[in-house]
């Protein structure tokens, strides 16, 4: 009789897209932040107990806004170690920080205004800048060459994607996905959703220790699938670029993304 029954959604194992790199795969929001927040501490924790010192860069966005939100309320997440972390942005619109499109007016308000980070370490895009992305790549360098030899890279980078396989800043068909010397770089153009963006680079996020994803949602599937198959090249789907050297690479998604990707 049993046989007859429909499937139970949620006790049903969840088919994951075959994804470069590694696929942590959850039922839920929820769940899929949590599994998030443990690598993220993991990785914090090891650094600092390595390097003394953990070097974090962030996405803005809806989806990972609740995410941050989540590090700064759960109890299981106090022992980060914000005291010892610099916080760096991966992307930014060229926009006043009092503007709502902003990333650091909302990762500044969830984020730095509750972890006890030092202000010395939190390290925002100065969109005013007549060459912002000079200005920030000098600071990146300078801060992170001060580690040392071998370490002068980003610890954990988190990032997202677009329904066009966008990922941080590096929308399709524009010139900043070919730059290969430079850790950071503008990025406008007709593909570009307005207004005009400071990014990290490939070089830049490919260096990173630590790579992370995160993918929620349905409407998500259709390009996770198509990212999946890799028969675009990284003009026409960014994410393609993603490809750390001597790092970790960890996608994150729910159910509802990996079933809309089957």
């Amino acid at each position: 009789m049993s046989d007859l029954l429909p499937e139970d959604p949620v006790l049903a194992p969840i088919v994951t897209p075959r994804l470069r790199g590694r696929v942590e795969a959850r039922h839920d929001a929820e769940e899929v932040f949590d599994a998030l927040a443990a690598d993220l501490m993991a990785q914090a924790v090891n650094c600092v107990g390595k390097t003394g010192e953990f070097h974090l860069a962030l996405s803005g966005g809806k989806t990972p806004f609740p995410f941050y939100e989540k590090l700064m309320v759960d109890p299981r997440y106090r022992g980060m170690p914000w005291g010892q972390t610099h916080l760096w942005m991966v992307d930014e619109r060229r926009i006043g920080f009092d503007d709502d499109l902003n990333n650091y007016k909302h990762i500044h308000e969830i984020l730095v205004e509750h972890s006890g980070i030092k202000p010395e370490h939190v390290h925002p895009m100065s969109v005013e800048d007549s060459t912002p992305d000079v200005s920030y790549e000098r600071l990146l360098r300078e801060v992170l060459g001060a580690r040392g030899k071998g370490l002068e890279r980003l610890d954990f980078v988190l990032l997202g994607m677009g329904d066009n396989g966008h990922t941080a800043s590096l929308f399709p068909h524009t010139e900043v996905l070919k730059v290969r010397d430079r850790l950071v770089g503008l990025c406008e153009g007709p593909t570009v959703t307005p207004p005009p963006r400071i990014t990290l680079t490939y070089p830049a996020i490919n260096a990173a220790r630590f790579v992370a994803v995160l993918v929620m949602g349905a409407a998500k599937g259709p390009m996770l699938k198509r990212v999946a198959a890799a028969k675009d090249d990284y003009l026409e789907l960014p994410i393609l670029g993603i490809e750390p050297i001597g790092g970790d690479l960890r996608w994150y998604l729910d159910r509802a993304a990996c079933n809309a990707a089957r």
